[in-house]
């Protein structure tokens, strides 16, 4: 399953030599080399259109404002490149794109370029809502990699070496599943998925893992390896339990063959939710007994256990992250979240018991129709969390356990039940975090992280846009960042972000069928209002559910 040759260590970089026939391929991340060898998704790309005899692929990073980016792998500059690929992460990073090209000598509208070179964009956004900066690009990969981008981008390499204009391309496959061309394509866009193997649960079959083992990475010398896509709670604020459906876990002798393979001093496992897959204290323990080091993207509170927790600690994980995000139980319950109060304090109780040194707690503030009740809640939460601090800490006061309570703000994102939801104001925001602030001031060893309020309307404002945000994006790149935007732009943010949508109102991002009926989410938009809770994914995939429609989408 691994391409040995595709997995570089330390310091070792790839050489993308002479092209040879082959189309030169611009793989472009909109940020710093450090993150691009920590992100995931953009090193799956790399490893599915490298290898390609077709492609001549090259890396490319954010580079100084006022310079030409420079591939580090062959010396060419971004504008000497036909194909141009940008894997765009976060809506903060849309500047980024529009940048590179300018001060690449590449008009930034696709208006503007008639002919070759031929800029597209895939990722995330992509399928979240691509119209805030659809206007840049001349098209969209939406949906997952794996699912025919490769075989997209050889086709262009054909056409162009048979002759062949941009145009009549853009023109030939304006309408295929998982492409996007703006102007062209006659909506909806059916996002492109690789279908689970279906069996006793979904199976990812081409689970992603790093290319990059760096010093330079965020994570520094890490592997990383995807677990699962999706997840089943369907938590109605979280984006990735909607968007990556069907919820998939990848096998764990795939896993175990990748790690093989790769022999890496350190295995992060990427995931959500992982303290569900069945599998996990059994790898861990494989990996444990091989000397390798690893770390959790995340687990559920009700997940964790004595037995975890002796693992982690016996291989030198100090810090353990745990996800309350509602003040109160009612707005928990409105979220979906599925946490007992009892079993989130009983983690916590654990955690200081078996020497966790760390404990991080995340909460998220700004909830459409949250008060002061619940976060007089909050405060006697926190004194119960104190109190199984204490409890699980006993006589042992030289492990005393630091808090960390992280406070984010809620964005309300498209293709999740809040879509539809207005956003809280900064200064509404500011005021929430402050009393959370306040709230951890009296525990001893209890420390407080605040998400920044512009920040986050910033991202919902980016998040929920149409094509009219474009200006705002380009005010941003020619003015030096986003505040200086807002100085100059004319648009109103508050149509976006500050008032409840109709619920027969045309969204921006309608443009993509995700495979989740908008009735259905509407339905849970409803049972928000209303804090019921909603039943997760079930174990054995779509075809025992039946609810959110994508069943018979995958059918389709």
């Amino acid at each position: 399953m691994i391409q040995e040759e595709l997995v570089y260590y330390g310091r070792q970089e790839p050489e993308s030599g002479e092209t040879g026939g082959r189309l030169p391929t611009a793989l472009v991340f909109p940020g710093r080399k450090k993150a691009a060898m920590s992100t995931l998704g953009w090193q799956a790309v790399y490893r599915l259109l490298a290898p390609d005899a077709e492609l001549a692929v090259d890396r490319f990073f954010l580079s100084d404002p006022g310079t030409e980016a420079v591939s580090p792998d062959s010396g060419k500059k971004l504008s000497e490149f036909p194909l141009i690929g940008f894997s765009i992460n976060f809506e903060e990073e849309y500047l980024h794109p529009v940048r590179m090209l300018k001060d690449s000598g590449v008009p930034a509208l696709a208006s503007e370029r008639p002919g070759f070179p031929l800029v597209m964009a895939g990722g995330p956004v992509a399928f979240l809502n691509p119209a805030p900066i659809a206007p840049f690009f001349d098209l969209f990969w939406v949906g997952e990699a794996e699912a025919g981008l490769r075989e997209l981008c050889v086709e262009l390499k054909r056409h162009i070496y048979e002759g062949g204009e941009k145009q009549e391309f853009l023109e030939k496959i304006k309408d295929r599943p998982g492409v996007y061309v703006p102007g062209r394509t006659s909506p909806p866009v059916k996002r492109a998925v690789l279908p689970p193997v279906e069996g006793k649960v979904p199976a990812l079959t081409d689970p992603a893992y790093s290319c990059f083992i760096s010093p330079e990475a965020v994570f520094k010398d890490m592997f990383l390896i995807e677990v699962n896509r999706g997840c089943p709670y369907g938590c109605r604020f979280c984006a990735a339990g909607f968007i990556y459906r069907p919820p998939r876990h990848a096998e764990v002798e795939d896993l175990k063959s990748i790690v093989e393979a790769a022999d890496p001093p350190k295995v992060g496992l990427v995931g959500t939710a992982l303290t569900d897959w069945p599998d996990l204290i059994g790898f861990i323990e494989w990996l444990k007994k091989r000397k390798t080091k690893f770390s959790l993207s995340s687990v559920r509170a009700d997940g964790v256990t004595e037995e975890l927790l002796d693992i982690l600690r016996e291989s030198g994980v100090r810090t353990v992250t745990l996800a309350l995000e509602g003040a109160s139980e009612r707005l928990r319950n409105a979220a979906s979240k599925k946490l007992a109060e009892e079993d989130f304090l009983r983690a916590v109780e654990l955690c200081a018991k078996k020497g966790v040194n760390h404990l991080r707690i995340y909460i998220i503030v700004g909830w459409p129709g949250e008060g002061e009740k619940d976060y007089q809640e909050l405060g006697r939460m926190l004194d119960k969390i104190d109190a199984a601090r204490i409890r699980g800490q006993g006589k042992k006061k030289k492990q005393f356990m630091r808090i960390t309570l992280g406070a984010s703000c809620l964005v309300p994102k498209p293709w999740t039940p809040l879509q539809w939801a207005p956003m809280a104001s900064e200064e509404e925001l500011k005021s929430i975090l402050t009393k959370v602030k306040n709230l951890t001031k009296k525990f001893r060893g209890m420390a407080f992280s605040g998400d920044s309020p512009f920040q986050a309307r910033l991202q919902g404002l980016l998040a929920r846009g149409d094509e009219s945000l474009h200006e705002f994006i380009m005010l941003a790149a020619d003015r030096g960042g986003w505040k200086k935007a807002f100085k100059y732009w004319k648009g109103d943010p508050e149509r976006f972000v500050d008032r409840e949508w109709d619920k027969d109102e045309e969204l921006p991002w309608d443009i993509i069928d995700m495979g989740v009926r908008k009735s259905y989410l509407r339905r849970e938009w409803k049972r928000y209002l209303e804090a019921r809770v909603s039943e997760s994914c079930p174990p054995e995939g779509c075809s025992e559910c039946r609810v959110c429609g994508m069943d018979s989408w995958l059918r389709d």
